[in-house]
């Protein structure tokens, strides 16, 4: 073959091949919604945390997307929603999770919780796990933000605007944000526990579906947590939607902001 015939053939291989390795590997965005992964930005670029369930080769992928433009960490045990509860409420079929905050809009009371601990709008929550007394009724589900409101039917069961910390109540008066730094406490059958806001604004891919803008902190978290309170003084900061790890291990654990489902449904703490 002459020398421009060669030539002009490695040119046209070249449309079809990658320049080098670098090229050929995929791009970050394609780890953008990876199951067990969390996501958030700071000044210093964007983090992910990965959980067991990450290949090792997919983690390593997955730093070299990165390059120099953050880090990825490792969280304990595998990302997942949490169900059962403490002053609990439960669904049809015995499923238990926890109130997060009542709430009210004029004179109709309410609770947040999470969107994964409830069924469908309409359907009817209970306060016992034979699901023979009714507490309310789902009115709105958030699947994006994993939050949800229920009325309240049952007008005999007291509905104090606060948080149970075993003993006591711990009045919430406001809802509020918080900043990275900040110590929150989150209340639930594993206990009353404490620690602090790591980032804000994080994205989380759970096996079922992601959910955005959530706060990250270093409480533990297990099966039973989800729903329930995280808050700061008489402030209610978020949501428990899920965490990896546990009370026994260690991990760490993620909330829904509840200034922003209270905005969005129209109701606040009493």
């Amino acid at each position: 073959m002459r020398p421009a015939r060669i030539l002009a053939a490695v040119a046209a291989l070249a449309l079809f091949l990658p320049a080098t390795a670098a090229a050929a590997a995929p791009g970050l965005a394609a780890y953008r919604s990876l199951p067990g992964t969390a996501w958030w930005s700071d000044g210093h670029g964007t983090h992910v945390a990965v959980d067991d369930t990450v290949p090792a080769t997919t983690v390593s992928g997955l730093r070299a997307a990165l390059g120099g433009r953050g880090q990825v960490v490792h969280e304990k045990g595998v990302l997942r929603r949490h169900i059962a509860g403490a002053d609990p409420f439960f669904q049809a079929g015995g499923f238990r999770c926890l109130v997060g905050f009542n709430a009210r809009a004029g004179s109709t009371f309410y609770f947040l919780t999470s969107r994964h601990c409830v069924g469908a709008v309409g359907s009817t929550v209970y306060a016992d796990a034979s699901a023979t007394v009714p507490l309310g009724v789902v009115t709105t589900v958030t699947p994006g933000w994993d939050t949800a409101l229920v009325r309240y039917t049952n007008t005999t069961i007291a509905k104090p605007s606060a948080v149970n910390i075993y003993p006591g109540l711990a009045p919430i008066t406001s809802f509020g944000t918080r900043a990275v730094g900040t110590r929150v406490t989150r209340s639930g059958p594993s206990g009353v526990r404490s620690g602090t806001i790591t980032a804000l604004n994080v994205t989380v891919n759970y096996a079922d579906g992601s959910v955005t803008g959530l706060i990250r902190t270093t409480i533990c978290s297990q099966p039973g947590d989800s729903g329930g309170p995280l808050f700061a003084g008489t402030t209610g900061v978020g949501i428990t939607s899920g965490g990896s790890g546990s009370c026994t291990t260690g991990g760490v654990s993620y909330y829904s902001p509840t200034v922003r489902a209270g905005s969005a449904y129209g109701v606040g703490p009493y």
